[in-house]
């Protein structure tokens, strides 16, 4: 963004614990340079005349707390830079990718690569992994990992063998860094693909029982519970039984869902569509409607968008045999304000808490906010309407998204950082 642009009147949101307010900023060059009058004194010397902007929104960008990238520097469905012009498209600030890889990244020199940071572009932040290989066996070198600079430690979107993590917790060479596992099981899932049902059982889908995820979830609040000196969080929960869980404990730890599950559910899908293969697996409008409610009132904390890129050749393959996974943070924020705000009882404020102050603090970070000289700012116009096609600008070049050709209301139109 290279122009310079007073948006006068707009609605701004500065920070956490900020409530929105109607004012004025000055953009140049995509660096914010000022606030409400000292803005439109400075625009009167440049010579720049206002832009009304009224229905839009400033904002601080988005942080998501996990994704997937296998292949960085040479990946077909996505590499770093592709992800990194996606995710300034979409408003975020910041990604943190989970260790899994080709080469897994549970070693120091396999965090290589990834540690130079240009301040104009989405800081990329790594999760090193817990065990070697992500193969639940032996413990990876925790405290090199994390002088390397991995934000904390994780494996992948399944339970790390409950013998191993507590040894690993009990070791505490993370010291207060997060580790974050999924509460999972994959024994106990089978070959299910979408909760148990009655539309699972019409849409002809193998059901993929609850307890695959509320018992691996119990275990690990009783370990959060016994080692309460670490940090440890939640990956993704998806159920209402889990949201039950989570609120019957007394310090529950932060936790986070992703936003394809508080959208869809078994019974708003279409029997071929894509979007049926995730995980954890999706279930009914109970649990949709359980995970938002969690949101609002901060019992889950952040919103991931757990963006598992594919090529062409995998959509090819029936669902059941397909690599579960979505991709498109681009679709995140105008899908959540349509169906949590626009359609909801969400506060933008709640929204933003969920999809960037919330996600900061999952991933131990200081939380996003507008900053005089800063490019860390979003653009969101709720008004805008556009179609999801593969061929957008703003689209990653994984061919996994989720809904495709489906008509949008709501685009970020800028954002401060390079795309």
């Amino acid at each position: 963004m290279n122009d310079t642009l007073l948006l006068d009147p707009i609605r701004i949101l500065q920070g956490p614990d900020r409530p929105v307010r109607d004012g004025a900023v000055l953009l140049e060059s995509g660096v914010l340079q000022g606030f409400d009058q000292a803005a439109r004194e400075r625009a009167i010397q440049l010579g720049v005349t206002a832009t009304e902007a009224s229905g839009q929104l400033i904002a601080p960008c988005l942080v998501d707390p996990h994704s997937v990238l296998e292949s960085p520097f040479s990946g077909r469905s996505e590499t770093l830079d592709s992800l990194r012009r996606c995710a300034a498209a979409a408003g975020y600030g910041q990604v943190a990718l989970l260790p899994r890889s080709p080469t897994w990244r549970d070693s120091p020199e396999r965090l290589i690569g990834f540690r130079d940071h240009d301040p104009r572009e989405v800081t990329i932040h790594l999760w090193g992994g817990f065990s070697r290989g992500g193969a639940g066996t032996e413990l990876a070198s925790h405290g090199d990992l994390l002088d390397l600079g991995a934000i904390g430690l994780a494996d992948d979107d399944a339970l790390i063998p409950l013998t191993l993590l507590e040894r690993g917790l009990l070791l505490g060479e993370m010291g207060s860094a997060p580790v974050l596992v999924a509460p999972r099981d994959p024994a106990l899932q089978g070959d299910g693909m979408v909760r148990e049902g009655v539309e699972t059982l019409r849409a002809g889908w193998a059901p993929d029982p609850e307890t695959s995820e509320t018992l691996p979830l119990r275990q690990l609040l009783a370990l959060h519970q016994r080692h309460p000196e670490r940090q440890l969080r939640l990956m993704n929960v998806s159920t209402a039984a889990a949201v039950e869980s989570l609120r019957a404990d007394a310090l529950p730890p932060l936790t986070s869902v992703c936003w394809w599950h508080l959208l869809a559910d078994r019974g708003d899908l279409p029997g071929g569509d894509a979007s049926w293969r995730v995980h954890p697996s999706l279930g009914g409008a109970a649990d949709r409607e359980a995970l938002q409610q969690a949101l609002r009132e901060q019992l889950i904390r952040a919103v991931s968008v757990h963006a598992v890129p594919m090529d062409a050749e995998d959509m090819l393959l029936p669902p059941d045999q397909r690599p579960p996974g979505l991709s498109g943070h681009h679709l995140v924020l105008p899908a959540l304000w349509d169906a949590l705000v626009r359609n909801g009882d969400f506060s933008l404020e709640q929204l933003w808490q969920g999809l960037s102050f919330g996600p900061s603090a999952l991933i131990d970070q200081p939380p996003e906010a507008l900053a005089v000289g800063s490019r860390r700012w979003l653009l969101f116009d709720p008004e805008q309407t556009w179609q999801v096609r593969q061929d957008d600008a703003a689209a990653p070049m994984a061919a996994n998204l989720a809904l495709l050709n489906r008509e949008m209301r709501g685009r970020v139109t800028a954002c401060g950082l390079s795309r």
